[in-house]
């Protein structure tokens, strides 16, 4: 399945337009049946590695591939040179995605998208609905309002320059000051987690943030299709419940959860709680098309 190695022995999908998609594929499912595959995109300033605790509950029934954004982990992000040839928009970043499932040799996948990611599973699935087989989001908002740009900047001019002036690193122990924006008090954990945002390169997530500053997938919503499954946190300031249950209204037939406790970062600290309902979930969409290997 590796369409590029480097010398650490990470995985890439190299695009069209010259930029590298890192991934990382995990399967421990009877190789000799056929089986779906699951693909993770996480949320702003976090990469796959984020999810690790999930692949031994998914990864034996399941293909697990997961993403690292434009500019996020060891995903490149265009340089001086070629940002101005880089369409930074919403066709560019979904037609990454669909490259990648392309490329990757899997006919259609279950999205799971944590935060800001299942934003884009949501208009995913919406324009491209023959590459999904299910939809997930955890912790999604359908966009940014100007409240969460404000706090994102740091009184710097917006949340772009923050990013470039304080770099990933810098930017994300600014956010880790705000209580309850890190999912974990254990400060082992903080030490990780500052170590693994600061993988990415403060203007790889500039970047990115001045493409998610307007981005909306409300516009979306009444055209997903897909089965949806919505983990919504009942203790998170960015994505309230009755937002929750507003956005469940506008997707037909899909199913609303609940997860107790745990702030926003819910994929983290209710963890076994949301892999129950995914879990749940899953096989009650699973087998309704066809599974290659």
């Amino acid at each position: 399945m590796p369409l590029e190695r480097d010398s650490e022995g990470r995985t890439y999908v190299v695009h069209p337009n010259g930029q590298r998609s890192h991934y990382i594929c995990n399967d421990f499912t009877d190789h000799w049946k056929p089986c779906e595959t699951i693909l993770i995109q996480h949320g702003f300033g976090r990469h796959s590695a984020f999810w690790d605790h999930w692949i031994p509950a998914l990864s034996r029934k399941y293909r697990v591939i997961r993403r690292d954004l434009r500019g996020h982990g060891y995903s490149s992000h265009p340089s001086p040179e070629e940002s101005s040839k880089y369409d930074y928009t919403l066709n560019t970043i979904l037609g990454e995605i669909v490259d990648t499932i392309d490329q990757l040799g899997v006919e259609k996948v279950h999205f799971l998208g944590e935060s800001t990611g299942g934003m884009l599973g949501e208009i995913l699935a919406a324009k491209h609905p023959e590459k999904l087989l299910s939809l997930t989001v955890c912790s999604t908002p359908t966009h940014l309002p100007p409240a969460a740009l404000k706090l994102f900047a740091f009184d710097k001019e917006d949340w772009p320059t923050a990013c470039r002036e304080l770099g990933s690193r810098g930017w994300t122990e600014a956010l880790s000051r705000i209580p309850g924006t890190i999912p974990v008090s254990d400060p082992e954990y903080l030490t990780w987690y500052l170590s693994q945002i600061a993988i990415s390169d403060g203007e790889g997530l500039a970047q990115y943030a001045e493409f998610l500053s307007t981005l909306d997938a409300r516009p979306f919503l009444d055209k997903i299709k897909v089965p949806v499954l919505i983990l919504a946190p009942t203790q998170s300031a960015a994505v309230p419940v009755e937002e929750q249950k507003k956005l469940a209204e506008r997707i037909g037939g899909c199913k609303l959860v609940l997860i107790e406790g745990g702030g926003h970062e819910i994929y983290v600290t209710q963890a076994d709680k949301c892999q129950e309902q995914y879990l749940g979930f899953l096989g009650s969409v699973s087998g309704s098309s066809s599974a290659s290997r």
